[in-house]
């Protein structure tokens, strides 16, 4: 038989009061530990390095594309044209001739100032030739004079004056000589404007002239338009007015992204090359040039 063991009530309320005590000693007690732990654990922080980096800032600015160089070809002289031999689109090199004109009166003018050229150096030769004479007879007349009594003074002094006049005479025909020299030569280079040259490589964009048509310098009889004009292709200038604002972070040499409306998606690039460093006062902007190489022609002023 199992055997009760019988317990008083007083006892029973103490034996539960000292389980309670011990509970809540042991909460106590593990609430202190933690609570010390929480205060002597280090406190986490999150670090970057820092990097120096300049400010970028995106903004789109409408541009124009302009050739690199553009020229209007207009005749130096007046005259019919005699033969052309470009036409709009025509890829030329520098040098290349591409028009010839007529003028008769440069090849009368020419004709004529050769002929004075040469009546102006006979006068020359002619005047040499006589200072040399009257030199000789000069220097005879002054040995012979001296033996009283030779030759009178007054014949030496005669021929001694001649000589100087003769000397005198040269100098002025060779001047004479010289200016018909110049003269010559000047309408010669005159001849050669019409020969027309292309001042460097590019392309005719525009032609205005046909066999037969009169021309002449601007201004001039004849003249109302170009004969022709020619651009450089091969590489661009794209003019972009930047903001007044915006001017102070574009230094030269910036390679800056641009695109066109001819080829869609594509994008291109070139160098900050010419700062205009003057803020137009109309607009407020500034313009900034980029180069941009177009060796294959794909892209249009």
């Amino acid at each position: 038989m199992n055997r009760l063991r019988a317990v008083s009530l007083p006892n029973l309320l103490i034996l539960a009061a000292l389980c309670t005590s011990c509970s809540a000693g042991r909460e106590a007690s593990s609430s202190g530990a933690s609570a010390q732990t929480t205060a002597t654990a280090e406190p986490t922080v999150d670090v970057v390095k820092v990097v120096a980096q300049n400010l970028n800032m995106t903004v789109s600015l409408p541009g124009e594309l302009r050739p690199y160089e553009v020229v209007a070809i207009y005749p130096k002289v007046t005259g019919f044209v005699d033969w052309i031999g470009v036409d709009r689109g025509s890829r030329v090199k520098t040098g290349q001739l591409i028009v010839r004109l007529d003028a008769r009166e440069l090849a009368a003018q020419r004709s004529e100032a050769q002929a004075k050229l040469q009546s102006a150096e006979a006068q020359q030769v002619e005047a040499e030739a006589k200072l040399a004479s009257d030199q000789s007879t000069y220097e005879k007349l002054k040995a012979a004079a001296a033996t009283p009594g030779v030759v009178s003074g007054n014949d030496l002094v005669v021929a001694e004056k001649a000589a100087e006049g003769d000397r005198a005479r040269v100098r002025a025909a060779a001047e004479s000589a010289n200016a018909a020299k110049q003269s010559l030569r000047s309408i010669s280079e005159i001849e050669g404007y019409l020969r027309v040259k292309a001042p460097f490589d590019g392309v005719v964009t525009e032609r205005n002239v046909h066999p037969g048509a009169l021309v002449g310098p601007a201004g001039g009889p004849g003249v109302t338009v170009p004969m022709v004009s020619i651009e450089t292709l091969a590489r661009l200038r794209l003019v972009v007015p930047v903001p007044e604002a915006y001017v102070a972070g574009i230094p030269e040499g910036t390679r800056v992204q641009f695109a066109v409306p001819a080829y869609p998606g594509e994008v291109f690039s070139g160098p900050v090359a010419r700062i205009a460093h003057s803020v137009d006062i109309k607009t407020r902007t500034m313009p900034v040039e980029l180069d941009g190489a177009n060796p294959s022609g794909r892209l249009a002023p």
